[in-house]
């Protein structure tokens, strides 16, 4: 059976130039479905929760691993604890966001959306209060644990779009994290130890026993409106008689049959074909490398000069990141769903993994243009340069998006896939921050190619991953289509 399944996908692997021109200009002819405006407005809010708060930590938390004492003054040591606390989170995520994601497909999205918002609010608040480094642990393993919107929110873009709208609402997504990944920097940045930046108004001393209670709590008001909001306002996206038919077959013993199979009630290994394997392969690819950079740069930007670092403070750390950000999501909303008609979502997706070794690769040659000139005007625009380059990277996370909804065996195993594809790029995301800022200390302790070897071990691997997505097909597999009403007639 998996020989037959392989060998009727695998020539999707060879079309022709023109058959791919074809569906190229077929897609340009489609008119798109209108996008149901407010749902797709509230999961966009909910969107925003996940970097706001996960992000808000990068300007300042090398400075508090430092000022706990646990390095023993050592700055070197700091990349170790600093990469241990970032990922944290992706850790304890992959043990349970492929759950969150399947109960999603059984219980419905709006209740594991909550939840999720719910559990961002209470570990946040635990981070901002935490003053040892095992409270910090605790506090971010809770995060993690808590939350399972990141796969959740993926379902629930695929469950209200369909294939001639789906560039449209997938461009979104990045745009939204990116205003967040903006907005969180900024916030942590800006409002970290305010009772030295903002002495006239912050006299309290809670401000000065908890300098980074501010950040967290700014995250958290924005996560407690936009909890309510969709308690309110958002619609469940799959209808109850579905869930009633996915549940009722997923207790039945009769998993032998193929009109079971057909709504969903697959048996886990069934997720496991060919097309599911290599959009997810790639995805964690993608994921990984880029968690590794994002966590490699706020701390190559803090680390001193000597050290292969740019020494600058929390704030301007913030004010990079949040340029980032920003220019991230005014790209994607502007250029994504155009780009991605005009060359199709797998040269999109090449082209996001080709500028990877170079955003690796800038970091080394400012850190030496820097060490002979000092951190001048030219040091700053080479860092822009590689905020661009990451841009241009980012655009890949909205094309293999696009490979993994269509990659389902069922439409109705949307959550578990969509599960199982956050379930492996958590693991890569937990190994990533550790791995890099790890491998940045010992770089520096043991001189290793002068203290930039961490560069080029992430640029090899860099090259490696876009081996991997040649393989991906030149079209989007067709999706498999899914009618309520049909099934209701039948059952």
């Amino acid at each position: 059976m998996t020989v037959e399944r392989i060998d009727e996908e695998s020539p999707l692997l060879t079309n022709e130039t023109n058959n791919y021109t074809d569906n190229i200009q077929k897609r340009r002819r489609t008119t798109p479905t209108p996008l149901p405006k407010v749902q797709i407005s509230i999961l966009m809010l909910l969107q925003i929760c996940e970097p706001i708060t996960s992000q808000s930590i990068y300007p300042y938390i090398n400075q508090l691993i430092s000022e706990l004492d646990i390095t023993g003054g050592d700055e070197r040591k700091v990349g170790y604890y600093a990469g241990l606390i970032e990922s944290l989170f992706f850790v304890t995520e992959a043990m349970t966001v492929f759950q969150w994601s399947r109960a999603s497909d059984h219980i419905g999205r709006k209740p594991i959306l909550l939840i999720g918002l719910a559990g961002s609010m209470i570990s946040m608040l635990l981070f901002g209060l935490s003053k040892t480094f095992w409270a910090l642990v605790i506090s971010r393993c809770l995060t993690g644990l808590l939350n399972g919107n990141i796969g959740v929110m993926k379902s629930t873009i695929g469950d209200l779009t369909d294939s001639s709208n789906r560039a449209e609402g997938v461009s979104m997504l990045p745009v939204v994290w990116s205003v967040g990944a903006a907005i969180g920097p900024l916030i942590g940045g800006t409002f970290a130890r305010p009772h030295e930046r903002y002495p006239k108004v912050f006299t309290s001393p809670f401000w000065k026993t908890y300098p980074y209670f501010l950040p967290s709590l700014i995250g958290v008001s924005y996560v407690f409106v936009a909890f309510w909001i969709t308690v309110f306002v958002f619609k469940e996206t799959i209808p109850k008689k579905r869930r009633s038919r996915i549940l009722s077959r997923t207790s039945s013993t009769d998993s032998s049959s193929s009109h079971n199979h057909r709504d969903g009630a697959l048996p886990l290994r069934n997720l496991f074909t060919y097309r599911v394997l290599l959009s997810v392969s790639n995805y964690v690819a993608l994921a990984f490398l880029n968690i590794c950079f994002n966590a490699l740069l706020p701390l190559f930007l803090a680390m001193p000069l000597d050290i292969g670092g740019l020494g600058l403070p929390p704030s301007a750390i913030g004010y990079v990141m949040g340029g980032y950000g920003a220019a991230t999501g005014i790209f994607q909303f502007f250029c994504f769903a155009k780009v991605n008609r005009m060359l199709g979502e797998k040269r999109v997706f090449m082209t996001g993994m080709m500028v990877l070794p170079g955003c690796f690769a800038m970091m080394p040659i400012i850190s030496l243009i820097a060490q002979r000139w000092g951190v001048s005007a030219f040091v700053w625009v080479m860092i822009a340069f590689t905020m661009m380059l990451a841009v241009i990277m980012d655009m890949a996370y909205g094309a293999i998006f696009m490979y993994i909804t269509a990659s389902p065996p069922t439409k109705a195993a949307l959550g578990a896939t969509h599960g199982l594809s956050q379930t492996s790029a958590s693991i890569s995301r937990a190994i990533g921050p550790a791995l890099s800022t790890s491998l940045f200390s010992l770089s520096v302790q043991g001189n290793w190619l002068g203290g930039y070897a961490v560069y080029a071990i992430f640029g090899i691997l860099s090259v490696a991953s876009v081996l991997l997505a040649r393989r991906l097909p030149d079209e989007v597999w067709e999706e498999e289509e899914y009618d309520d009403d049909h099934d209701n007639n039948e059952s």
